[in-house]
């Protein structure tokens, strides 16, 4: 049955893969768009890479004329969409129980994202999606920790109160 929950649990985490992959790379690209960036032929817009930590939280959160909802997608979403790979990965593999390991393992795949961005042209490098990217895995594992621990305290709990009627 164990086997069966961890084989659900990859399936998930590929199709959530796939999905963030969709909405971080190829967000505003056709398919035809999509293999020009792959064959290095792609003439089109050209993006402005950010290697200046928090100038761009800075930017939507103080200076931007732009609406709430505009800097809820760009602020939030990163942290939001890194959220279930922190989730995640902790169920799958006892090698990220640890917050270190959770925090790394974030930051690697927000830094692939960043650098396939960047290389192909998908997008711009935003050494604030690194951050905000990071911060939203040590959260998802924030959550499944605190989950853990409140059904371990109910166990123990039940537990006392049992013995407690004895």
């Amino acid at each position: 049955m164990r086997f069966f929950i961890k084989a659900i649990l990859v399936v998930v985490l590929c199709f959530y893969l796939l999905v963030l992959s969709k909405l971080i790379l190829f967000k505003y690209l056709t398919i035809p768009d999509i293999v020009n960036h792959f064959t290095f032929s792609y003439d089109g817009r050209s993006w402005n890479s950010n290697f200046i930590p928090f100038k761009t939280i800075i930017y939507y959160l103080f200076l931007a004329d732009i609406n709430f909802n505009m800097r809820v997608e760009n602020l939030v979403g990163n942290i939001i969409g890194f959220a279930p790979f922190g989730f995640i990965l902790p169920l799958i593999s006892k090698r990220f129980h640890l917050f270190k390991n959770i925090a790394i393992a974030s930051f690697c795949l927000s830094l692939t994202f960043e650098l396939l961005q960047f290389v192909f042209k998908f997008g711009s490098f935003d050494v604030d999606d690194l951050i905000l990217n990071t911060l939203g895995g040590v959260i998802g594992y924030i959550a499944i920790y605190a989950i853990f621990m409140l059904i371990k305290y109910i166990k123990q709990k039940k537990v006392h109160e049992i013995s407690n009627l004895k």
